[in-house]
């Protein structure tokens, strides 16, 4: 793999592991999560594992760090959804 496809990769897996940290600081901000689809958080949960495996897998280690971040967050927005999931007050 060349240096180049190696930048794009790490800044690719950077962007999609970050992509989650605005609704779970919302989340934890407002102390609100009604508009949380568990559905898409737990296929994304799945989706997520599965990159992981597949760097395992690969010995990629930027797929493993990236998607484990990004796993890492996700179970966050899914355990502060639930916990904040028509909050009363």
């Amino acid at each position: 793999m060349s240096e180049y496809a190696l930048y794009i990769g790490i800044a690719a897996g950077v962007c999609t592991s970050i992509s989650m940290l605005p609704q779970l600081v919302k989340i934890i901000k407002t102390k609100k999560a009604d508009d949380i689809s568990y559905g898409m958080v737990v296929v994304l949960l799945v989706g997520v594992a599965a990159w992981i495996w597949y760097g395992v897998l690969r010995s990629d280690y930027p797929i493993i760090v990236t998607n484990s971040f990004s796993l890492l967050v996700n179970m966050l927005v899914l355990v502060f959804s639930l916990r904040y999931k028509k909050n009363r007050g």
